[in-house]
C-alpha cells in the first residue's frame, strides 16, 4: 500500500497516560518506530509537542476517546495536522489489544490514508456548542421543576393548569408568587393579577385555586420555583455570552432565521453543531448522514431490509425536528406542505425527521451560496 506520509504519529489517550508512536519511512526507505509514553499533566503535554517536534512529525493521530483528547488537542493544534479519528472505525485486530499496538495500528493507518478526519469546529464555535448544550440542560432543569410544581398542584387539588394554558406565564406567576405567600389567593387578588385576555376566566381561576394545600406543600413548590429563578438567571447569562459570539455570524444568523420554523436560539445550535463553513462536508447529503438524518442503507443479497436513521449528532437533529414542528405550524409554506403529506403517508415522527432533513440540506445550499430563504414556487 503506498505510503503518504513520511513522518507521523498515533497517539493511544488515557486518562492518565499517552501513549504515542511515531512512525518514519516511505516505501524507499525502511520503517522506523519510536513508542514513548506521557503523563496527561499539562507540563508533560508540552514535553509531548517539543519530543513531536524533535520528531520531525507532520501529521497526527488519535482517537476520540470521551473528554481525554480535548487538553491533548488544544495544545498540538497549533503545531501539527491532527486526525480525530471515530474509535468504532479504526478497531485493531481482535485479541492483539494493548496501548502500544492501539497507538502503532493508528499511526499505521494514518501512514497510509485509511482514517477519515472527524469534523472539528474552530475555538469559538467550540466555545458555542458548550454554551448552546449547557443551555439546553438548563432548560430541561426548569422543565423538570415546573413539571413537579405541577404534580404538587394536583395532589393538593388545585387545577390551575386546566384553566391557563401557561402556568409560568405572567399572569400564572403572579398568581403563584401570592399563593406562595399566604397560602391563599381571594377573588379580588385574582383579578389584579390576571391580564385583560384572561378576565372571562377570571371565577374559573378563582374556582381552581381553591384546594387542599398544605404547609408541606407550599414548602415544596417553593423550593422548586427558586429553582426555576436561579436556572433562568443561569440562562440569561447564558444567552449573553451566546450574543456576544454570535457578533461574527451575523450574516449567518439572518440567513438561518429566514427559514420558517428557525429562531434565534434554534440558528445558534445550528452554527454551533456545524459551523458556518461548509466546505468541511463534501455535500449536503453528507451533512445529512453526519448529524443522523438521513435514511440508513441494509442490504443484503439484494434486499432492502431497513432505512432507520443512523446515529449522529443528537443535538442539530433534536433542534432540526423542534424546527420543522414549528414550520409545520406555518400556512402555505413549503416545508409546511412538504411536512403534512410526508404525515399522511409515514406518520408525524418519521415526517419531522425527513423535514429535519429537507431543512438541513437547504441550509447547506443557503451557507455555502451566502443566500437568504426564497419560498418554492407551488404548482397546484
Amino acid at each position: 500500500m503506498e505510503v503518504l506520509l513520511e513522518k507521523c504519529a498515533g497517539l493511544d489517550v488515557h486518562a492518565e497516560s499517552i501513549v504515542v508512536c511515531v512512525l518514519i519511512g516511505n516505501n524507499d526507505n525502511e520503517l522506523t518506530s519510536e513508542i514513548e509514553t506521557f503523563p496527561t499533566f499539562t507540563k508533560d503535554l508540552f514535553r509531548l509537542l517539543k519530543w513531536l517536534e524533535e520528531k520531525e512529525v507532520t501529521h497526527i493521530a488519535m482517537e476520540s476517546t470521551g473528554v481525554y483528547w480535548k487538553p491533548v488537542f488544544n495544545v498540538l493544534e497549533d503545531f501539527f495536522d491532527i486526525t480525530l479519528a471515530n474509535a468504532q472505525r479504526i478497531k485493531n485486530v481482535p485479541g492483539r489489544k494493548t496501548d502500544v499496538s492501539d497507538a502503532e495500528w493508528i499511526a499505521k493507518l494514518l501512514r497510509v490514508g485509511l482514517i477519515e478526519k472527524s469534523f472539528i469546529p474552530p475555538s469559538d464555535i467550540r466555545e458555542l456548542r458548550d454554551l448552546t448544550r449547557l443551555r439546553k440542560k438548563w432548560i430541561g432543569h426548569i422543565t423538570s421543576e415546573k413539571n413537579r410544581i405541577q404534580k404538587t398542584f394536583e395532589c393538593s387539588n388545585i387545577k390551575l393548569g386546566s384553566v391557563i394554558s401557561d402556568v409560568f406565564g405572567v399572569s400564572g406567576r403572579k398568581l403563584l408568587e401570592r399563593l406562595l405567600e399566604k397560602g391563599y389567593i381571594d377573588e379580588e387578588e385574582v383579578e389584579s393579577s390576571i391580564h385583560g385576555r384572561m378576565q372571562h376566566k377570571k371565577q374559573s381561576i378563582s374556582d381552581s385555586l381553591f384546594g387542599t394545600i398544605n404547609g408541606h406543600q407550599l414548602f415544596l413548590i417553593r423550593q422548586s420555583f427558586k429553582h426555576i429563578e436561579y436556572l433562568e438567571s443561569l440562562t440569561d447569562e447564558i444567552d449573553q455570552k451566546i450574543d456576544e459570539i454570535l457578533k461574527k455570524y451575523q450574516e449567518e444568523v439572518l440567513i438561518l432565521t429566514s427559514i420558517p420554523g428557525i429562531s434565534k436560539n434554534t440558528a445558534s445550535v445550528i452554527i454551533a453543531e456545524i459551523g458556518v463553513d461548509m466546505s468541511q462536508f463534501p455535500s449536503s447529503e453528507h451533512l445529512a448522514s453526519w448529524a443522523g438524518l438521513s435514511p440508513g442503507n441494509h442490504e443484503s443479497a439484494g434486499k432492502r431490509k431497513s432505512t432507520r436513521t443512523t446515529k449522529g449528532n443528537p443535538h442539530i437533529k433534536s433542534a432540526l425536528c423542534e424546527a420543522a414542528w414549528a414550520a409545520s405550524r406555518s400556512r402555505n409554506k413549503w416545508f409546511a406542505l412538504k411536512y403534512w403529506s410526508t404525515a399522511a403517508r409515514r406518520g408525524k415522527k418519521k415526517a419531522l425527521v425527513a423535514t429535519g432533513h429537507r431543512m438541513l440540506r437547504t441550509i447547506y445550499s443557503m451557507l455555502i451560496n451566502k443566500e437568504l430563504y426564497i419560498e418554492p414556487l407551488q404548482t397546484s
